[in-house]
């Protein structure tokens, strides 16, 4: 089979890849030459990875390693087909020399026009270490269905966000090569993107409590305690092994929507929506709610709608006060058959909803609740106290609504007006508690046992205006939330 040529440029050109991109791959190419050396010195954790590999591939299958490195995995599997793809053309020239029996590839796994030029279908496709380095997980592993037969099987091997500390402490000490800040996932984060992308898991595993030979001891704590059901969750090594669903197709018709944007004192931000915002939907309306500002947010939207004629927008004033009024106000006079949220700060990118809007089209879930906790935040998007209590509010409201929610007061959310119309008319039964606007919703879904799926976005720092939430005020809001759910929704 022709080679592409020893200097490849990965796909598209190098300047059209992502800063972070270009750091991994600068990074990439510097230690290359290296990349041998660091395997030897860490042989007791590369021959256990790839014993437990060699248990979930077959002998003789065909194989695609994505981010393959210097191709010591496909060595491993000796499959009767190996294909290696990395971003790294320093990487694929040591891996020609190293193990040139398989055939290689130089590109960008995120790159859909690259991984569907590749041959397939494979019998398995391996991304080791290679998740917490992609930028839209969701879109990547779907893109991956091209390669697959009903038998193929994905699977994905990661460091476990347990280890995170520690893993950076070997990396400053030397102990570890280095690497970009990762997207520390936990199992469940990953099993649900994968639920997004059309892949069931079928099998969990966690190996290697103690990652280092040291003289048998480590041998002997992984095969013993490193088994235990409690114990084993600790360990260093997570695996998922997937299996490719057949696609849930959007309907011939497609529904309208409508994005609403709540709004006060967002004055620079109200263009930029509009300038930023996708077409996705057949009929979209944007409603913009506003809320008795004093910066100019109203004036400067009756702008917007006369310079932005191809757009159905329309504005409407709040009678009260709150995210909360905002939404119900909004909702209520919406005219699309879906009803989507974008906070006018911006904080979650208006290219993201797209991605809703599918995922609820395409029956993945019936309430689709944007996170900002999966991918790593910029810099000030959110303080470190918010974070922690953003985290733990998570966990409880994951238990009162009986479904996996990690980012309770993300402001994205997507259901259907004829559920929202069920929503408000059962919301006696709660009462309007809810100034925020999101619990009222994520409480009358749980009510309803709507489906919940959560889509990770990228969450960005305010660029324009203040935000409007107080830390300990509403904190303390919140908590009293958890105790007013759980007198609603468990205490019955």
């Amino acid at each position: 089979m022709t080679q592409p040529s020893e200097n490849a440029e990965p796909s598209g050109k190098r300047a059209s890849l992502s800063a972070r991109k270009r750091k991994a791959l600068a990074l990439a190419e510097a230690v290359a030459s290296e990349r041998t050396g660091w395997i030897a010195r860490n042989r007791y954790f590369y021959d256990d990875h790839y014993r437990y590999l060699r248990f979930l591939v077959p002998e003789s299958s065909h194989v695609l390693d994505l981010s393959c490195g210097i191709g010591d995995c496909l060595a491993a599997l000796a499959p009767e087909r190996g294909v290696g793809f990395d971003l790294s053309p320093a990487m694929i020239e040591v891996a020609r020399k190293e193990n040139p029996q398989f055939e290689y590839h130089v590109g960008d796994i995120e790159c859909t026009a690259a991984i569907a030029d590749l041959e397939g279908p494979f019998d398995a496709i391996i991304l080791s270490d290679t998740i917490g380095n992609l930028e839209d997980i969701e879109i990547t592993i779907e893109a991956l269905h091209a390669l697959c037969a009903p038998d193929t099987r994905l699977i994905l091997c990661y460091y476990s966000r347990a280890w995170q500390p520690l893993l950076r402490l070997t990396e400053k000490l030397g102990e570890k090569q280095q690497q970009l800040p990762q997207n520390w996932l936990s199992t469940e984060d990953i099993s649900a993107l994968l639920q997004l992308a059309d892949f069931e898991v079928i099998k969990r595993e966690w190996r290697q409590l103690l990652p280092k030979r040291w003289l048998g001891l480590g041998y002997l704590i992984n095969r013993t305690f490193g088994t235990l059901p409690v114990l084993r969750r600790f360990s260093l090594r997570n695996y998922i092994v997937a299996r490719p669903l057949p696609k849930r197709t959007m309907p011939a018709e497609l529904p309208s929507a409508t994005v609403l944007i709540p709004c006060r004192n967002e004055r620079a931000n109200i263009a930029a929506a509009i300038k930023r915002m996708p077409h996705f939907a057949p009929e979209q309306e944007i409603l913009y709610v506003e809320g008795h500002s004093s910066d100019g947010t109203w004036e400067e939207i009756q702008r917007v709608i006369e310079t932005y004629p191809d757009w159905t927008i329309r504005a409407v004033q709040q009678d009260g006060k709150g995210k909360g009024d905002a939404v119900r106000k909004g909702f209520d006079v919406a005219a699309g058959e879906v009803l989507m949220i974008l906070d006018a700060d911006l904080t979650v990118p208006p290219e993201t909803l797209p991605k809703f809007y599918r995922a609820l089209v395409a029956g993945k879930g019936e309430f689709v609740n944007g996170t900002r906790l999966v991918y790593p935040l910029e810099k000030e998007a959110m303080r470190r106290l918010n974070l922690i209590a953003n985290r733990t509010f998570s966990l409880l409201f994951s238990w009162l609504l009986n479904q996996r929610l990690t980012d309770t007061l993300c402001g994205t959310k997507v259901l259907t007006k004829a559920h929202y119309r069920k929503i408000a008319a059962g919301r006696a039964y709660f009462g309007e508690f809810d100034p925020f606007g999101d619990f009222d919703l994520l409480f009358g879904a749980a009510r309803l046992n709507l489906k919940l799926v959560e889509i990770p976005i990228r969450y960005q720092a305010r660029t324009y205006g203040e935000t409007q939430i107080s830390r300990f005020a509403d904190g303390w809001l919140l908590l009293r939330m958890v105790i007013f759910a759980w007198r609603k929704l468990k205490a019955l």
